[in-house]
């Protein structure tokens, strides 16, 4: 019995995702043949071509005329815009996105196509990858290219980090238009190329990975797709459909169109076990955390408790080609651990179906030493909601003792345990950077969000870090519900004025999840009124509070930007993408070059 799993677009392209790979790994040395293709990485190569791309600018040019003469036939003069049926709406918005792409890149359209070949190996090789100049130009070409690939497709927005539709709400009649609209699916041409392959591994069970709404339209184009041209049992897991199986459970068309199954939460298990119901070997009644249709009906199976990660099997790279990815090196994600030891920030639901469970020392540092002997791979990204001190001192000295030449990155909190001692070891370990969830400069919104640690003590421990050689990043979000404009100038205030010891900032605008603490007492954080889902496959709540205006709220973060910008100096840690290349610029360069390049200083 064969297995495939498959890793859909949009995702960034620079790592083997860490689901599938786990997967994979349950599968080592089973009665059962596992493989995998990891779809978005080929997608990214396969039209970020010269030939790709310049027929996208042809048929994007083509289109512009053809809708500006469709216009003219329907244009009335006084019309509002939204008077027009949908139909003249999307053409009137897409003539608009034609023109105003070809009026902000003029000249430099017709040279993207050339150029675009060039940009992707610059993004793959050690010796080029690690000049700022090229590198930020690399991947302003490969933006331009993109936005011209996705061009004939609006609303379809394809991006090197991101793909969007803004008209595309997130509910089944939505999803189902653009998942069969070809006018605005710009994966299913790419599906044509690739899908005799997919169908000649002749997979009895294919397991497909949807993640996050990025990969809904492509994710569920393929199962369509799959379901008429194989007779595979098609089965539908990751994080995004798990946050919403209600949903599914009121639509059994979902299951007409896509898929046979859907797998919930963590999948390690409820897979395997899915694999021996298809093998004839279980009843499908037996497979735990799966929803299907019998009878007509939707069913859905016990949830269980997720496999231990000292019960997993080692994550598996077997049938990766790592030299596709965009970037010189691999950074592999690992877990030392699984969920959040702490479990009560208000404002949080990213542990959702997790049961927090710790890797043992001797497994970690034999699975680290298994990618460094067969790999070659001396970059880790520890992908744990939270590191605790204890367990970071421990694996730091283990990995000192076994004289491991590692370089690696996580996330942690900002408490008690964090200390200059630590951090010094820390850093000879190979820690060179640490994702701090610094979340607000407000105290009052600290306290609400229950983060549970001294505020007083923050910038200390920041100190202590930058003073051992690590970079801080800290992760920072407006919008919490009570928040005031008072307190997001306090948080913009504290960014800025600690540039010494905050290294570089992410920001997000604040979004109630549907399975956060918050949602179980609301009006405690000045929620007016009834939650509610404005799109029912959203994993998000919409909600009226007594905090600021949505007005407020953008002016707010774009005050953030232009505050940054200037204390920062336009940073080039602005402009390299994702923490996964911040980690190798900190280990090509030290950590005061780093810091110290300003954008305009790159030559």
């Amino acid at each position: 019995m064969k297995v495939l799993f498959l890793f859909p677009p949009q995702w960034m392209p620079i790592s083997p995702h860490f689901a599938i790979a786990t997967l994979m790994g349950q599968f080592e040395n089973s009665p059962y043949e596992a493989t995998m293709m990891d779809l978005n990485i080929d997608f990214y190569n396969k039209i970020l071509t010269r030939k790709y791309v310049s027929n996208a600018l042809q048929r994007a040019k083509a289109m512009l005329g053809e809708t500006k003469e469709e216009i003219k036939t329907i244009y009335q003069k006084g019309k509002k815009f939204e008077d027009y049926p949908f139909e003249w709406r999307n053409k009137i918005a897409k003539s608009s996105m034609l023109l105003n792409m070809f009026q902000k890149y003029e000249r430099q359209l017709d040279r993207t196509p050339i150029l675009v070949e060039q940009a992707v190996e610059i993004m793959k090789s050690k010796e080029h990858f690690y000049n700022p100049k090229l590198f930020v130009n690399a991947v302003n070409t490969i933006n331009t290219a993109l936005e011209i690939c996705s061009a004939p497709y609006f609303p379809t927005k394809l991006g090197y980090i991101s793909y969007s539709n803004d008209l595309m709400k997130l509910d089944f009649e939505s999803i189902k238009y653009y998942v069969f609209d070809k006018e605005s699916n710009i994966f299913r041409d790419y599906y044509e190329s690739v899908v005799g392959d997919i169908v000649k591994q002749n997979a009895d069970y294919i397991g497909i990975s949807i993640n996050s709404s990025s990969q809904i339209v492509a994710g569920l184009t393929l199962a369509n797709i799959l379901k008429q041209k194989t007779k595979a049992h098609i089965s539908i897991g990751g994080n995004h459909f798990g946050r919403v199986a209600d949903a599914i459970e009121k639509h059994p068309e979902f299951f007409d169109l896509f898929c046979d199954s859907v797998a919930l939460e963590e999948g390690e298990i409820p897979v395997y076990k899915l694999a021996q119901h298809v093998n004839g070997e279980i009843p499908v009644e037996e497979v735990p955390n799966l929803m299907y249709i019998k009878d007509g009906k939707v069913c859905k199976n016990e949830i269980i408790e997720p496999l231990k990660l000292n019960d997993m099997k080692m994550a598996s790279l077997k049938g990766y080609d790592l030299s596709k990815y965009f970037i010189p090196e691999i950074v592999m994600p690992f877990q030392t651990s699984r969920g959040c030891y702490w479990r009560k920030c208000s404002f949080c639901d990213h542990d959702f179906g997790m049961c927090y469970n710790i890797k043992d020392l001797d497994k970690l540092i034999d699975e680290i030493k298994y990618f460094n002997q067969n790999y070659g791979i001396t970059k880790f990204e520890f992908i744990d909601e939270a590191i605790s001190p204890s367990y970071m001192k421990k694996m730091c000295q283990r990995i000192i003792d076994e004289k491991l030449d590692i370089q690696f990155f996580c996330d942690a909190r900002l408490e008690e345990g964090f200390d200059k001692e630590l951090f010094e070891l820390a850093s000879r370990a190979g820690l060179k950077m640490v994702l701090w969830g610094y979340e607000s400069g407000s105290r009052r919104i600290m306290d609400l969000i229950n983060k549970g640690i001294d505020i007083d003590n923050r910038l200390n421990i920041l100190r202590a870090a930058r003073e051992a050689g690590i970079f801080n990043f800290a992760f920072i979000f407006f919008g919490f519900p009570a928040e005031t404009k008072q307190d997001a100038m306090m948080t913009i205030d504290e960014i800025c004025a600690n540039t010494d010891i905050i290294n570089t900032y992410g920001k997000s605008m604040f979004t109630m999840g549907k399975h956060t603490k918050l949602r179980e007492a609301p009006e405690k954080y000045g929620v007016i009124g009834e939650t509610y889902q404005e799109a029912e496959f959203s994993p998000t709540y919409v909600y009226e509070a007594v905090g600021m205006s949505k007005k407020e709220l953008n002016e707010m973060m774009d005050l953030c930007s232009k505050r940054a910008n200037e204390a920062y100096g336009n940073a080039l840690t602005f402009h390299l993408l994702s923490r996964e290349i911040i980690l190798l610029y900190l280990c090509k360069y030290t950590i005061d070059q780093v810091c110290d390049y300003k954008f305009e200083d790159v030559k």
